[in-house]
């Protein structure tokens, strides 16, 4: 109202007082109701765009809203680390019990071989009859041979798992040390949270509190990488190495079960092979050795058969000579007897008792010699019969003591000798 008044009033009426004394009082005034408009034109301008007087409080509020969203993206960060870490360290479990599997299975290919190799030194101390190249020896090469591959096999397949333990151990580091970095701000932050895994077949819905429409917590989703963010690069690159780390590993997990599962079919085939095969000669030695008895009685009989012969030839022999003294001849064993004496008196009355005796005498001694070279013979073949017998005796015992010996040690509960400990 004053600045109105003062506009209307007649300035330029004459006056009594000088004009610059009024000229002086309208400058200040106008300068004055400048000055007005101004400051209220600030006070307007400042009550749109001055701070308010919470403002301390208000940036303290922001302050902690970002930190909080920070954190929170944060914990979920971490959250996924340390269930990729305990994944990785699950997997690790499971290949180290492959692992051991393997060991395990390489041990029982191990004590294999030095049995097999047993085996055939245990076969060299047959006797030398019995010591040909026959189909036990070729199995048991064969089986050495296919125990040796699968060896080479399961020490390959222990090489990659090691290598793949390694792998899986470098990762495991990388998340542990990428972990322990993003933790370092949330030490004012409560850790125990849901996983960060969707439950699966629920579907529930997160408010901006972080809580889902039945009152669990789940953390928010995990963010893009960003260098300054709470989803670093080298977080996700130590997620995805974890990650490519564990599929390797549970491919070869599945690749060992399958090689196991080969190695210990072949394993036992060649086993079965080899005892069946001894089986099998034991049998057929026994079948040779009961025909050799046979035999070697038959040749017993013949022997006797012989023997008897021979002594009734001598003694017929001995008939056909006479006595061994003349004088004990009687008379009618003489050739000289009366009756040939009268009958010889005329000529051309030769007997022939005399050349039919020698003759005789001639053929028995022939038999006598036939018949003891006979008789050598069929002890020369009793001998030879009975070294056979006790060789193939020999060689059955030896074959039956390697078959008990393998399916004494088929269950792998022996200790291998310290000398044999690189077969």
């Amino acid at each position: 109202m004053a600045t109105g008044t003062w506009a209307t009033l007649p300035l330029a009426t004459a006056t009594i007082g000088p004009d610059c004394w009024r000229d002086a009082t309208v400058k200040n005034i106008k300068v004055s109701q400048n000055v007005i408009q101004k400051s209220d034109k600030g006070t307007d301008l400042g009550r749109q765009l001055d701070p308010l007087p919470t403002l301390r409080d208000n940036c303290a509020l922001q302050s902690n809203v970002k930190v909080h969203s920070y954190m929170r993206q944060t914990r979920a960060v971490v959250v996924k680390l340390r269930e990729n870490l305990l994944d990785t360290n699950e997997e690790m479990k499971s290949l180290i019990r492959g692992k051991e599997a393997l060991e395990k299975t390489l041990e029982h290919i191990r004590k294999d071989i030095l049995l097999c190799k047993q085996s055939v030194f245990i076969r060299m101390s047959r006797p030398s009859r019995e010591r040909s190249t026959d189909g036990a020896d070729d199995l048991l090469n064969t089986e050495r041979l296919t125990l040796l591959r699968i060896k080479r096999t399961l020490e390959g397949e222990l090489r990659a798992t090691q290598k793949q333990l390694q792998v899986l151990a470098s990762a495991r580091k990388r998340l542990s040390d990428t972990l322990q970095e993003r933790n370092r701000v949330l030490d004012l932050v409560t850790h125990s949270v849901a996983s960060a895994r969707p439950a699966s077949g629920r579907h529930s819905v997160v408010s901006p509190t972080g809580r889902n429409s039945t009152g669990a917590y789940e953390p928010p989703e995990t963010p893009e990488p960003d260098p300054i963010g709470p989803y670093t690069p080298e977080a996700a690159e130590a997620v995805q190495s974890a990650s490519d780390a564990r599929v390797s590993s549970a491919a070869l997990r599945r690749e060992i079960r399958d090689t196991i599962d080969r190695c210990q079919s072949e394993q036992k085939m060649a086993h079965m092979t080899v005892n069946n095969g001894l089986t099998q000669k034991v049998a057929e030695t026994v079948t040779l050795t009961q025909h050799l008895q046979v035999n070697h009685g038959e040749n017993r009989g013949a022997i006797h058969r012989s023997q008897r012969h021979y002594d009734l030839t001598e003694k017929a022999q001995g008939y056909s000579l006479g006595p061994v003294s003349y004088n004990d001849l009687s008379t009618r064993e003489r050739l000289n007897r009366p009756l040939v004496r009268v009958y010889q008196r005329h000529p051309g009355t030769q007997l022939p008792e005399a050349h039919n005796l020698i003759e005789g005498n001639v053929g028995l001694a022939q038999s006598l010699r036939a018949t003891s070279r006979n008789v050598a013979l069929l002890h020369l073949a009793r001998l030879r019969l009975s070294d056979d017998i006790r060789d193939k005796r020999v060689a059955t015992g030896i074959d039956s003591a390697i078959v008990r010996l393998r399916r004494r040690r088929s269950n792998y509960r022996w200790v291998m000798e310290g000398e044999n400990l690189q077969a």
